[in-house]
């Protein structure tokens, strides 16, 4: 049984990070691509972010942070995710995140990590490419 439908992304800001205007800029392109966006808004936890991931059917999870605590709460999100069962929505961020921690953050199982400086169409090519592709649906 294959999904149709556009594809479903939450876009989120976890944690205590007050500054949203680069994950609105996101969920706009995503929006303008023909996404279905859902933005959670600041200031959100883990459990909150996939409880919405998993009642809205999201196909993925853009978290954007700046605070520095991406190691934690992208880590938070990914270990849910599996206790939930619903290891198939890709989660993917953003944000001042050092060269440093992306290859761990790949190794839990973040799919992608856009740094200060990526394209909104790059972002929205690699959605496209990698959330539900074609060969998965």
């Amino acid at each position: 049984m294959g999904v149709t439908g556009p594809i479903r992304v939450v876009v989120a800001k976890p944690g205590l990070d007050g500054h949203d205007r680069g994950a609105k800029v996101i969920a706009r392109a995503l929006r303008d691509a023909g996404m279905e966006v859902i933005y959670t808004g600041l200031h959100q936890t883990p459990e909150q972010i996939v409880a919405t991931a998993i009642q809205e059917d999201a196909d993925a999870i853009g978290l954007s942070i700046l605070s520095g605590a991406h190691n934690t709460l992208f880590a938070k999100v990914i270990e849910l995710l599996k206790e939930r069962e619903a290891e198939d929505i890709k989660v993917f961020g953003g944000g001042i995140i050092p060269e440093a921690d992306i290859p761990p953050l790949k190794d839990q199982g973040v799919a992608e990590i856009f740094t200060p400086g990526a394209t909104t169409a790059s972002i929205v090519d690699w959605v496209n490419a990698n959330v539900r592709h074609p060969a998965e649906a």
